[in-house]
């Protein structure tokens, strides 16, 4: 009898894979002698690598040596040989659509997710929007696995160990973390204007975070032009603001560090789930888009999603439309102590939790 071996595909940005590990990790936990076998773009790597015994990561370039019909082809001929037993389509794109197809016709057990687009249209309607909580990706992928015959219980913490990753293969720079201090992370920009709240007020935020907490470091993460510009005047004016992008190399260096943050701030964006999936708290800021949706981070509560209420919000499931008032008012109205306050409640917040006693 062929051994069970589960194929998952899930291509596009990193937050969205980033979404998948709970999921995996959950799966690989409760069929410990199922293979699973992850596939995905490079950088997806650092998430699957050390996940679980069963779990193997496999990459695929689809701009470049699959892109196409021909490129896709060649990637389903290259994934039969791999005696798949049954195949979960999380991404539902044409791209997964296609090879799914292929699998099909072949008699593989395949299903993929539902995204729900219906509902996500209603809910980012200009007219007759429909306020309603979405279900979670986490939800939606479980959802697939049952319908391949593989419920799941979601039971996963962190990438790590409860008491980080190792500090030991970071930089000197980083060095290690005192008692004393905060470390705070800060994820302020993100791929479309809808979602980033501006620099300006990201720097009055800063500016209050350094002054309401004395001891502690605040690492910038983010790469690009912009990031690198905006990050340098920060760091100038804030000597205790760290550029992780110019210190760090790899992904895997992010995700130990990220470990070790007392509280991450971001945007709706990669970062907040990167912080998510390695056991630390979020606060996030939402303009365009909206927790409704589903796409808080892994463990993340309400409480922790900064955002004013208008009646244009959301406009957007993954905030790539032009503002519909021409201001982005949904983030430019957000007050910098509103911003920092709900960190402050946070990090309290979580202080005290973790010096209660442990249920026996």
């Amino acid at each position: 009898m062929k051994k069970e071996h589960i194929l998952i595909m899930r291509f596009s940005s990193l937050g969205d894979v980033a979404m998948t590990v709970p999921v995996v990790y959950s799966l690989a936990m409760a069929y410990p002698d199922v293979r699973i076998t992850v596939l995905s773009r490079a950088y997806a790597r650092a998430f699957f690598e050390d996940l679980a015994p069963n779990v193997s990561f496999m990459e695929a370039d689809m701009k470049g040596e699959y892109h196409g019909i021909r490129g896709l082809n060649a990637l389903y001929r290259r994934l039969t040989a791999k005696n798949f037993t049954a195949i979960a389509d999380f991404h539902d794109v044409l791209r997964s659509e296609y090879l799914r197809m292929r699998f099909t016709v072949e008699g593989y057990r395949v299903a993929h997710v539902d995204k729900h687009r219906r509902l996500r249209r209603l809910l980012t309607a200009q007219h007759h929007k429909r306020m309603e909580q979405l279900p979670s990706p986490f939800k939606n992928y479980a959802d697939t696995l049952a319908r391949l015959g593989y419920p799941v219980t979601l039971g996963f913490r962190s990438l790590f160990p409860a008491e980080g990753g190792n500090l030991n293969l970071l930089p000197a720079t980083i060095g290690a973390k005192r008692n004393y201090e905060q470390w705070i992370g800060i994820a302020p920009f993100a791929a479309h204007t809808g979602k980033v709240y501006p620099p300006r007020l990201m720097r009055q935020v800063i500016a209050m975070l350094a002054e309401r907490y004395p001891k502690a470091r605040l690492f910038l993460f983010g790469r690009g032009p912009e990031e690198e510009k905006a990050f340098d005047e920060w760091c100038a004016a804030e000597p205790r603001c760290v550029n992780v992008g110019r210190i760090l190399e790899a992904m895997q260096q992010e995700l130990i560090l990220m470990s070790h943050l007392d509280i991450m701030l971001s945007m709706d964006s990669a970062n907040m789930h990167l912080a998510s999936i390695v056991g630390t708290p979020v606060v996030s800021v939402w303009g365009a888009t909206h927790p409704a949706a589903g796409f808080m981070g892994w463990n993340q509560t309400a409480e922790r999603a900064v955002q004013i209420d208008l009646p244009c919000r959301p406009c957007s499931i993954y905030g790539n439309k032009p503002c519909l008032r021409g201001d982005y008012a949904c983030m430019k109205n957000i007050p910098p102590e509103q911003v920092v306050e709900r960190m402050a409640f946070v990090l309290a917040k979580t202080q005290t939790d973790r010096l209660r006693p442990q249920q026996p």
